[in-house]
């Protein structure tokens, strides 16, 4: 299905992909990686988003709660309340690593450092 024929409020993981996301202040920040889904439930988690490095050199990953995007049309992307010095001191995975989606104090420490309720 082409994504023209979406609805305005849906929107495919695969086009999530490399959407870009900024600061309030309209600051790039990086763009959209992967999205984290409930096994059981269906609900997107967390966006991992793609911070620093250069040509994918040194780039780091930052699981984002999936409540803290806000989607902005006249950007094309998405807007999260976080500093670039926030994201330099988040809860953050490099290329040839892969947290542990199942360790329930990994979801405690990116909510928390975020400031968003644990579940």
């Amino acid at each position: 299905m082409p994504d023209t024929a979406m609805s305005h409020d849906t929107i495919r993981a695969s086009t999530v992909k490399g959407t870009d996301v900024y600061n309030p202040e309209g600051e790039h920040l990086g763009t959209i990686d992967d999205i984290v889904l409930g096994k059981r439930d269906g609900h997107a988690e967390y966006a991992i988003m793609s911070f620093g490095g250069f040509l994918g050199i040194g780039e780091k990953y930052h699981p984002l709660p999936w409540e803290s995007l806000t989607y902005d049309t006249a950007r094309g992307g998405y807007v999260v309340d976080v500093s670039r010095e926030q994201l330099e001191g988040a809860p953050s995975y490099g290329y040839e690593e892969q947290p542990d989606w199942n360790d329930p104090d990994y979801g405690r420490r990116i909510r928390g450092y975020y400031g968003y309720p644990v579940m």
